[in-house]
C-alpha cells in the first residue's frame, strides 16, 4: 500500500513540475475581420472562434507598428519599435550590436525552461531568423510565402503593378498553398516524442497580398455590395495632412482607384476568402494538438502583427495609427487560462513575451517593455494600468485606451476619436476644446524614448525636417499635392 502512495505521490511531483508546451500561431496582415471580433458581419473563421471560447479572447489588441518588421521584432525582442529604432522593414535587429545578444523569446524559453524550440512560415520578417549564423531557433523549418501563384498578374493597377497588389480567384487547389505545406510541417513537429517542453512557432502568410484563394472560399461569401465595409466619404477631410504621409508612396492601392476599376468588391471577397482559409489551416493545426495528447499541457497563443484597411479611411493597405491598422486578434489558451472569457482591456502584442514567461514560471526579464497579461487571463475585468500605444516612423504615436483614440503626429498634428460612440473613427474630437482633459490624460502615455531610425533602415522610414518631410530618401514639402488624389 505504502508503495502504491509513494508511486502516486512520484507520479503527482513530476506532473506539477511539468512545464507546459508553447504553440504559437501568426498570422499576416489580419485584421479584426474575425468572427468573436465583429470586424466584418460576414467574416467565417469557426475554427478561430472555437479557439477563442476555449480561452481568453482579447477585442481590443493592438500591434505596436503597423508594418511587418517592427511589430514582429517588437513581440519576439519584448521592446517597443521607439526604443530600438526599428521601424521599417529593415534593419534586422541582430545587425544592432547594442541588441547582439538581447535575448529573443525562444532563446529564453531555451535558456531559463529548456524548451526545444522551432519556427516554419513566416515569424520574423523576411529571411531573419533563418540566416546562417542565426541562432533564434533549434530548428527552423518551411518558409513562409504564397506558394501557387497565376502565371499572369489577375489585376493590373497604375501603382507600378507591384508584384504583391493582386487578388482574385484562379484554378489551383489548397494543397499547393505555401501555408498549407506551413500547416503541415506544424502537424509534424507536433506529432515528435521529445523529452523537453517544445515551442512551436507557426506562422501563416496569408491574408498578406496577394489574396489569391480556391473558389469554394470564395463561394462563402456573395458576389456583391453587401460584403463592402462601411465607410464614410471624405472621411480624411478632419485629418492632419500629416497622417497622408504614412502612405503616399505605397504600393497598396486607394478606394478612389478600386472603385474606378470595379475591383473593390473583388479585393474584399479575396480578403476574407484568404481569412476563412487560413482559419481552416489553424483547424488543421489544432486537430492535430488534440490528436497528440498534448492538449491539456499546451499553452496556445495566436496572434496578428497588424491590421489592413479595405477601403476605410479612403485607403487600403496598412501604415497608419487607425484601429483598422492596428487592431489585431489575440487569444491566449489552455493551462492557467481561464475558458471563455472576452478581455475589452486595451493591451498589446508587447505583452505576449512577459505573459509566455509567467505561464511557464520562468524568471522575469527585466529588459521586457510589456506586462504580463495574467491578470486578464484568471480575470476578464482585471485592471489594466496602461493603454496600448502603437508607433509608425519616429515620433508618430496612437494611444488607444478602452474608450478612446489618440494619435500625435510627429509634426505636433493630433486626432482623436470617442471610440465608444464612434467605433469607425469618423470624428476628430482634437481640435474641440471640451476634450482637452481627455488629451492631456493620453499624452502622459507615449513613449519618453523616440530613437532615431535605426543604422540600415529602409522603406518607409519618414523624418520630419523643419519645413518639409523626407520619405524614402525624397524631399516632400506641405504645400506639394497628394499623389494620386
Amino acid at each position: 500500500m505504502k508503495f502504491y502512495f509513494f508511486l502516486l505521490f512520484t507520479v503527482c511531483v513530476s506532473l506539477l513540475g511539468e512545464k507546459p508546451n508553447v504553440l504559437m500561431l501568426a498570422i499576416d496582415d489580419q485584421n479584426d475581420w474575425i468572427g468573436f471580433m465583429g470586424g466584418h458581419p460576414l467574416a467565417s473563421t469557426p475554427n478561430i472562434d472555437k479557439l477563442a471560447k476555449s480561452g481568453t479572447a482579447f477585442t481590443n489588441a493592438h500591434c505596436q507598428s503597423p508594418l511587418c518588421n517592427p511589430s514582429r521584432t517588437s513581440l519576439m525582442f519584448g521592446m517597443r519599435p521607439s526604443s530600438t529604432g526599428v521601424y521599417g522593414l529593415a534593419p534586422w535587429i541582430r545587425t544592432l550590436p547594442e541588441f547582439k545578444n538581447h535575448f529573443s523569446l525562444p532563446q529564453y524559453l531555451k535558456k531559463y525552461g529548456g524548451y526545444q524550440t522551432s519556427m516554419g512560415g513566416k515569424i520574423y520578417h523576411g529571411s531573419n531568423g533563418r540566416q546562417k549564423g542565426d541562432q533564434e531557433f533549434d530548428h527552423v523549418g518551411v518558409r513562409s510565402g504564397v506558394g501557387i501563384k497565376p502565371k499572369t498578374k489577375l489585376v493590373t493597377t497604375p501603382f507600378g503593378n507591384h508584384p504583391l497588389v493582386d487578388w482574385g480567384v484562379f484554378p489551383h487547389v489548397d494543397e499547393d498553398k505555401q501555408d498549407y505545406k506551413v500547416a503541415s510541417w506544424a502537424i509534424e513537429e507536433l506529432k515528435k516524442d521529445r523529452d523537453e517542453p517544445f515551442f512551436i512557432s507557426t506562422g501563416f502568410f496569408l491574408p498578406h497580398v496577394p489574396c489569391y484563394a480556391t473558389q469554394q472560399w470564395f463561394d462563402l461569401f456573395p458576389d456583391n455590395d453587401s460584403v463592402l465595409p462601411k465607410i464614410l466619404r471624405n472621411d480624411r477631410q478632419d485629418t492632419p495632412r500629416f497622417s497622408w504621409y504614412m502612405h503616399w508612396y505605397l504600393p497598396e492601392v486607394r478606394l478612389n482607384w478600386l472603385e474606378e476599376a470595379n475591383q473593390w468588391r473583388n479585393l474584399v471577397r479575396s480578403y476574407l476568402a484568404c481569412t476563412s482559409f487560413i482559419d481552416s489551416q489553424v483547424g488543421r493545426v489544432l486537430d492535430a494538438l488534440e490528436e497528440s495528447g498534448k492538449r491539456d499541457n499546451t499553452i496556445i497563443v495566436l496572434w496578428s502583427d497588424h491590421g489592413w484597411h479595405l477601403g476605410e479611411k479612403e485607403i487600403t493597405g496598412k501604415n497608419t495609427l487607425w484601429d483598422d491598422s492596428t487592431r489585431v486578434p489575440l487569444i491566449f489558451s489552455g493551462p492557467k487560462v481561464k475558458a471563455g472569457q472576452v478581455c475589452s482591456k486595451p493591451v498589446e502584442l508587447l505583452d505576449i513575451y512577459p505573459t509566455l514567461i509567467e505561464l511557464c514560471d520562468l524568471p522575469q526579464n527585466e529588459k521586457l517593455e510589456g506586462l504580463s497579461l495574467l491578470p486578464q487571463l484568471e480575470d476578464a475585468n482585471a485592471t489594466r494600468i496602461r493603454p496600448a500605444v502603437t508607433t509608425h516612423n519616429q515620433g508618430n504615436h496612437g494611444v488607444r485606451s478602452e474608450g478612446w483614440r489618440f494619435i500625435q503626429y510627429a509634426d505636433g498634428t493630433r486626432e482623436l476619436y470617442d471610440m465608444r460612440n464612434d467605433p469607425n473613427e469618423w470624428k476628430n474630437l482634437a481640435e474641440d476644446s471640451k476634450f482637452r482633459k481627455v488629451i492631456e490624460e493620453h499624452l502622459q502615455f507615449l513613449p519618453k524614448v523616440n530613437r532615431a531610425p535605426a543604422k540600415g533602415s529602409r522603406s518607409r522610414i519618414l523624418t520630419v525636417e523643419k519645413d518639409h518631410v523626407i520619405w524614402e530618401g525624397e524631399i516632400v514639402r506641405p504645400e506639394d499635392p497628394i499623389p494620386g488624389i
